[in-house]
């Protein structure tokens, strides 16, 4: 029931035999040297930065490009979260960010 559920689970779901998850690992596999944890994160329209925000992976099969051009310094857990109208402080009330 996980295979071609929407969401790429990676690992042994990620093979020829099962379709590469039904199709759902096509983003991920873009990225054939990415070695983030949880494939379903690359592509998914949301930047997460860390692991994912990486060349290997495509700065997060294209999630963290925009980021990436306004901000090229800034490196924060959860870029997801800069420009939300929110002010968190500390590492995210910088110039780099």
């Amino acid at each position: 029931y996980l295979i071609g559920d929407g969401e790429c689970y990676g690992r042994e779901y990620n093979t020829e035999e099962c379709g590469w998850d039904g199709g759902d690992c096509t983003e991920f596999n873009k990225y054939p040297d990415c070695k983030a944890d949880d494939p379903s994160y690359i592509g998914d329209g949301v930047c997460d930065g860390g692991e994912f925000n990486t060349e290997e992976c495509g700065w997060d099969g294209g999630d963290c490009t925009e980021l990436n051009a306004k901000y090229p310094d800034c490196k924060v857990d959860a870029p997801y979260l800069i420009g939300d109208g929110e002010c968190y402080g500390r590492e995210y009330n910088t110039e780099e960010c």
